[in-house]
């Protein structure tokens, strides 16, 4: 049986040559202390989307906010709410990543990642707020008609909002792949419809313009409808993270890693979670029955090893080797009556 406290059993002396050749190639510690160190990398990366995004949303927001307050554009006080709602979730986020820089406890043995997804939870709820506040006025507006002045601003204001986000939401996007962030690629693809439902104020405007006084609460309506999709596709998200979904993919590239490892005879069970932006693997391999535990164990350990090259933002992997079963033989027998 390996963790990633075994320090997977090199031997620095005899294999130096073939350790700096093959981390030449495909760079990666395997030190606990080294890990701790590339999740504080993440974590400060991530810190530094929040801030530049928050900054810039914020200032988008201000902007926006001064020309509704102008103009009465119902659509574009839907937009405001919700460039207002996307920067916030930059708060809730920004606590996640500084908890999850906190080492694990005795209480909390697999650290504090998972507030990333409680995080998201948090970007649910700011959403659902931004869609009721957007859709109540602009049901309040198609029932009692205002003007809307001052409309070169209310399209000014849009395109600013479109660009922001924009801006915002290839930034959040690139980051949150890289460190591995769902909770941080999901609010950029939040900012980036946001940017489209700034696009739609400016054709409002463009109506208003041309004598058509119901085409801005009908974009307001609009706007709400899209940050209905966003709804969903972000509580998607935070929901497949809360019940450990990942990737298919990622699921087959363990399989393959394990079964290229020299003694590993057949794969069994693999499990991955995301805890934050980290992997964490439970894998079961078959091996030689004649091996001895040493070996067993040396199996397990190059498994691994196998895995943290496969999946580069895993963490750590508990790796059981099985021995391969002859004649009908079960040797979890004894677990039969408890699963």
């Amino acid at each position: 049986m390996s963790g990633n406290t075994h320090g997977h059993g090199h031997d620095r002396r005899g294999q130096a040559l073939k350790s700096r050749i093959v981390h030449a190639l495909r760079p990666h510690s395997h030190e606990p202390a080294d890990k701790v160190d590339s999740a504080l990398e993440a974590s400060s990366d991530g810190m530094r989307a929040l801030w530049i995004s928050l900054a810039g949303l914020g200032a988008t927001t201000l902007v926006q906010a001064v020309v509704v307050v102008i103009s009465g554009s119902v659509a574009l006080l839907g937009d405001t709410l919700h460039n207002a709602a996307d920067a916030l979730t930059a708060v809730p986020l920004g606590i996640a990543f500084v908890l999850g820089r906190r080492p694990p406890t005795r209480r909390y043995t697999y650290g504090y990642g998972r507030a990333e997804d409680l995080a998201g939870v948090a970007i649910v709820i700011t959403i659902a707020a931004s869609l009721a506040a957007a859709g109540y006025a602009a049901v309040q507006r198609l029932v009692h008609p205002q003007p809307v002045d001052h409309l070169a601003a209310v399209a000014a204001a849009a395109v600013v909002g479109f660009v922001g986000n924009e801006l915002v939401a290839r930034y959040r996007v690139r980051v949150g792949r890289r460190i591995g962030s769902a909770a941080l690629v999901a609010d950029g693809l939040h900012a980036r419809t946001d940017g489209f439902a700034s696009l739609a104020v400016l054709v409002g405007a463009l109506g208003l313009a041309l004598g058509l006084p119901w085409a801005d609460p009908v974009v307001g309506l609009l706007i709400t409808i899209a940050i209905l999709g966003v709804l969903w596709q972000t509580a998607r998200e935070v929901w497949r993270r809360l019940m450990d979904a990942v990737d298919p993919e990622l699921v087959d590239r363990a399989e393959a890693a394990l079964a290229g490892t020299p003694g590993v005879l057949a794969v069994g069970d693999v499990r991955l979670r995301w805890i934050g932006h980290r992997l964490r693997a439970e894998c079961d391999v078959i091996v030689d029955p004649r091996s001895t535990v040493v070996r067993a164990h040396q199996v397990a350990v190059d498994a691994e090893h196998s895995l943290l090259h496969a999946l580069p933002r895993l963490s750590g992997a508990l790796v059981h080797p099985d021995p391969l079963p002859r004649d009908g033989e079960d040797h979890h027998a004894a677990l039969a009556g408890h699963r």
